[in-house]
């Protein structure tokens, strides 16, 4: 019998004075999280809710969101994390999907959630004061609920890109190994480290990689409510961190930043990157303006998340993802299911404890992705003869050209090698003759003054004829999900184009 908050229990019972989590002027120790987290498990249980119930939460990357989360799970209810900015119709699909006994909702959250949202579901309102400075609960009160490795923890909700959110299940097993190889054999954490907690805490990423990780080993959490750059940098100073996670676009940020010159961030020890394709260029740039290494790493909600990472004591290969974590398999599949050689592209599947037990509720599409403990992760990649892996691009955003594979990343990269290319996105766009065309949005450095034109023969001369943009066009922004992933499905191709491609 296991449950993911002894974690907590453990690191507060080990040194209690030790600094938690730090959030602006809000500081937790050990002992206080513990205090809170038990009182609001104590809560929990009053109002009702029993072991293998489903607990909803909407909080920002505040130490509450730390509090509820093991509260939560000190109960033996499940842990759902919702995006504290979702709409109205999406916060009821989960609610109701999840079948949540309960929701704990922060209070800019809870004041835009209208009744019809939540249905018959409770909503408890929090605050930053909330459950903290409370008085000890007594443990004949509130024991850990001790799980079975195997009992659901966690429901994730995938981001629904190919239709609504469906919801992935994590076991206290799935997220305590995940954890243990991340923060031991990848991180390599101690209780000294302070971990920048900029990544969304209610997806897989910013969970494991850093709440939890940081945690498990006693170390410091300072968070970052909403990502800004002059925040992130603030921070990174102020608070000497030694553990950097983020997004490709957190990182291109940071470099962009006018002033980054002037932040010491000189404790920092190890990066990582993860979530999206961390351009080749963009790497380099930020390891040598900010004299650090960053490790590049690959996983989804569905396998806890991290399944391969550039370990620090290995050779490093730019724009790899490295190997698979220790008691993970990978390979990479045809659409036949038959497992390619060396170089091949295909489909990566993964086996192993990070896999997770399945959707929610939905057999026929864990079916479609799961067999004999392999889950096809719909991203295709291939494997060199070292057994590095590379990815090239989700298998719903390939492109097909007059029947030529055209992997978008690719062309991103030979983009980011532009000194006035910012950030890009490359797309294909239905076209009459060809059946797909290759289409850029781009936005430029500020000042910059490249023409579509200048940036399409840039293409052009560095890559296979049929590869290259037909099409560029230059945006202002492109918009960024809740984790910083540029959301391809959110842009808008010119009318022009259209028309064009259509001809």
């Amino acid at each position: 019998m296991t449950n993911l908050a002894t974690t907590l229990t453990d690191s507060a019972r080990r040194h209690p004075d030790r600094i938690a989590v730090i959030c602006g002027e809000q500081q937790l120790t050990y002992a206080e999280l513990e205090t809170a987290s038990a009182a609001l498990a104590l809560e929990l249980r009053e109002r009702g809710v029993r072991s293998g119930e489903r607990v909803a939460m909407m909080v920002p990357n505040v130490p509450m969101f730390a509090i509820a989360y093991y509260a939560i799970l000190r109960s033996g209810a499940i842990v759902v994390p919702m995006n504290p900015l979702l709409k109205p119709r999406e916060v009821a699909h989960q609610l109701a999907d999840s079948t949540a006994a309960l929701l704990l909702a922060w209070h800019d959250a809870a004041e835009s959630i209208p009744g019809a949202a939540l249905a018959d579901v409770e909503c408890l309102t929090v605050h930053p004061d909330s459950f903290v400075n409370r008085s000890p609960v007594q443990e004949h009160q509130c024991a850990v609920a001790l799980r079975d490795p195997s009992d659901t923890a966690v429901i994730l909700y995938t981001s629904g890109t190919t239709g609504k959110p469906k919801g992935a299940e994590l076991s206290h097993c799935n997220l305590m190994r995940n954890q243990e190889v991340t923060s031991t054999s990848l991180l390599q954490l101690t209780e000294d480290d302070v971990v920048f907690g900029g990544l969304p805490l209610f997806h897989a990423f910013g969970q494991t990689v850093t709440l939890t990780s940081a945690i498990a080993h006693g170390a410091c959490l300072t968070l970052l409510p909403r990502f800004d750059a002059t925040d992130a940098l603030q921070v990174l100073t102020r608070d000497r961190v030694t553990v950097f996670a983020a997004v490709p676009t957190m990182y291109a940020a940071l470099l962009a930043h006018p002033d980054r010159g002037d932040y010491d961030l000189s404790a920092l020890r190890v990066c990582v990157s993860g979530g999206a394709a961390l351009p080749v260029e963009t790497l380099h740039a930020f390891e040598e303006q900010f004299d650090t290494v960053i490790l590049e790493g690959w996983g989804l909600s569905e396998t806890s998340p991290v399944a391969c990472f550039s370990h620090p004591d290995a050779l490093r290969k730019a724009g790899s993802i490295g190997t698979p974590i220790a008691g993970i398999s990978m390979c990479v599949l045809g659409d036949d299911g038959r497992e390619l050689g060396v170089g091949e592209v295909g489909e990566i599947a993964v086996h192993g404890h990070n896999v997770m037990k399945g959707y929610w509720r939905q057999p026929a599409a864990t079916a479609a992705v799961l067999s004999d403990g392999w889950f096809r992760t719909g991203d295709l990649g291939r494997v060199d003869s070292d057994g590095y892996y590379w990815i090239m691009d989700r298998k719903k955003d390939l492109i097909i050209r007059g029947g030529f594979n055209i992997y978008p990343r690719e062309i991103e990269e030979v983009l980011y090698e532009h000194p006035d290319v910012e950030m890009a996105a490359v797309m294909g766009i239905p076209a009459h003759a060809l059946g797909e065309e290759v289409g850029a949005a781009v936005v430029l450095r500020p000042g910059s003054r490249t023409t579509p034109e200048e940036l399409r023969t840039f293409v052009r001369e560095r890559v296979a004829p049929y590869k290259y943009p037909r099409h560029i066009w230059l945006v202002d922004e492109l918009s960024k999900g809740a984790t910083g992933k540029i959301l391809k499905r959110a842009i808008v191709i010119p009318d022009s184009v259209v028309a064009a491609v259509s001809a």
